[in-house]
């Protein structure tokens, strides 16, 4: 453990931001899941809506630096792309 006060204190900054980072991942995978599950079960509506919370929430962590802003676009195209065919054959 460190010694000096500013070490601690950025020893317990880092823990809040792992914990803060971890929730905003999981919940983008969460967000994700649950488009791929709304585009499985051919529910449009629900499919668009729930893309654009998941792409909200991509291009948040993007701007935080959690993932890259590159990443969260691909990831986001990919996801449109499959809701896009839904509609396509629906």
């Amino acid at each position: 453990m460190a010694n000096i006060k500013s070490a601690k204190k950025r020893a317990k900054q880092n823990i809040e931001h792992r914990q803060r980072n971890l929730g905003r991942k999981t919940a983008i995978k969460t967000a994700v899941k649950k488009v791929l599950a709304a585009v499985e079960a051919g529910q449009t509506d629900s499919a668009k809506a729930l893309l654009r919370d998941a792409e909200a929430q991509m291009m948040r962590a993007a701007g935080k630096n959690l993932m890259h802003k590159k990443t969260a676009s691909r990831r986001t195209g990919r996801l449109a792309k499959r809701v896009a065919a839904l509609q396509k054959s629906a």
